[in-house]
């Protein structure tokens, strides 16, 4: 597998596992139907969190969470709506970025709540 697929899934794995600390349930990791993807499918409360997860190796061409595109942001709004009706969900949903950002052997999680709100 090449690096960056496993530097992917390690930040994927490490975000997982903080949002479980932080009194997350997970209810999905690449959760995927069709073209649509999300990294993370978790629950809080009441507040379904569909969440994109952002790993890099250096921040040296701008932090992780620079990167969910306009595009990307409109994919996942996608997703959640089909994961909600195919679910038969009737929740507050809140749409999140988690950053991982590799320095040495360490990692360091950036969690942004609300990152952005889907737009009619």
């Amino acid at each position: 597998m090449a690096e960056f697929h496993e530097l992917g899934e390690k930040g994927e794995d490490l975000a997982a596992a903080y949002l479980q600390k932080n009194g997350y349930t997970i209810l999905e990791t690449n959760w995927r139907k069709g073209s649509l993807e999300v990294d993370i499918i978790a629950q809080k409360d009441d507040i379904l969190v569909i969440a994109e997860v952002k790993t890099r190796s250096t921040n040296y061409f701008g932090e992780p969470e620079e990167f969910v595109t306009k595009a990307k942001q409109r994919n996942m709004i996608r997703a959640a709506n089909l994961y909600i009706q195919i679910n038969n969900m009737d929740t507050e949903t809140r749409f999140d970025i988690i950053s991982v950002l590799k320095k040495n052997d360490q990692h360091q999680i950036h969690h942004i709540e609300d990152a952005f709100y889907p737009t009619l």
